[in-house]
């Protein structure tokens, strides 16, 4: 099969490029500079040079299917960046797929489309959408996957959404880097002393839940994929650390504290007109202080999906450089 990658250069698009090649797909990945063409022919894929912005139905020829990866994934931006980043951009590759004869399309969505900063146990699919979002990341990402769920055409293109928790694995470049650069300036502090439980995706798992859904899966339909079990965050970022040979400190802060003070420091941060983000923002403040858990039943029902790498397998491989 010829499937189309967005995203192709970053961490969750880099390791699905290796996993269609081995495979047996041919793929062909957005590149929007040249170092990003050269990330994904490094992973296997031919480069598409173009972006979100100028994509058209001819970048996609020939494809039979489209995973979209690529997303606005900042702590911190305008409302703009994130909804020209997640909406009108999953919007016009929705329209090139379409333009271009694609047959499925597989969207990376998230759980965090569903989270309004209050806890969400054990939630299965047919948990609804917030009616207030509270966080530009999660509207945005929930508009997006809205769009590519109503995209589902029966005897056109079908279009599902994968939606993972926590993503973790080798060359991570957000979960890992950013507890190993706070242990580092010893700014790092859990909230409620790490006690909140979290459900993770294994970057392996999640690829093999993409690969699963070219071929399977009912249009118009999301579906969580995950690690087995749950932990809690001081669990779990605890043994990450640990895979690099830190051990993080103990020092906790009330989440009661933390979030109106992210709050005021966002408030002075937009006031003064600062661009980089602030030390504190009240969506990480209350992912981390929240528990969020999923199941994956429909997954394992409908895609034939369960982990093939287990938590502790994927930190000894982290540990060993793997």
């Amino acid at each position: 099969m010829k499937v189309f990658v967005t995203g192709g250069s970053g961490f969750i698009g880099g390791h699905l490029i290796e996993g269609l090649v081995r495979a047996g797909h041919e793929v062909s990945a957005l590149a929007r500079s040249p170092r990003s063409a050269d990330v994904v022919r490094r992973y296997g894929a031919a480069p598409v040079s173009a972006d979100l912005g100028t994509l058209n139905g001819e970048d996609l020829a020939g494809a039979e299917a489209a995973v979209h990866c690529a997303a606005y994934v900042e702590e911190w931006g305008t409302r703009a960046q994130f909804w020209e980043g997640n909406v009108e951009g999953t919007a016009r590759v929705l329209d090139a797929a379409r333009a271009a004869g694609v047959r499925r399309f597989v969207h990376v969505g998230t759980e965090a489309a569903l989270f309004d900063g209050h806890d969400l146990i054990d939630i299965d699919e047919t948990h609804p959408y917030p009616e207030r979002q509270r966080f530009l990341y999660s509207e945005t990402k929930a508009e997006a996957e809205r769009r590519v769920l109503a995209a589902n055409e029966p005897g056109g293109m079908t279009t599902v959404s994968i939606r993972p928790r926590l993503v973790w694995g080798p060359r991570d470049a957000t979960v890992l880097p950013i507890v190993l650069r706070m242990a580092r300036e010893g700014s790092f502090a859990w909230l409620d002393g790490g006690g909140a439980r979290t459900s993770t995706t294994h970057v392996a798992n999640l690829v093999h839940a993409l690969l699963l859904a070219l071929e399977r899966g009912q249009g118009g339909r999301a579906y969580f994929v995950a690690d087995d079990g749950t932990r809690t965050f001081r669990d779990f970022l605890t043994a990450l650390a640990r895979t690099q040979g830190v051990v993080l400190p103990g020092r906790s802060v009330p989440s009661a504290v933390a979030l109106p003070l992210a709050a005021l420091i966002e408030g002075a941060w937009r006031l003064i007109g600062v661009r980089r983000a602030p030390p504190m923002t009240r969506f990480a403040v209350a992912m981390m202080s929240h528990s969020v858990t999923v199941k994956t039943a429909r997954a394992r029902a409908e895609l034939g999906y369960a982990p093939i790498i287990g938590v502790e397998e994927g930190l000894e491989q982290l540990s060993a450089g793997r």
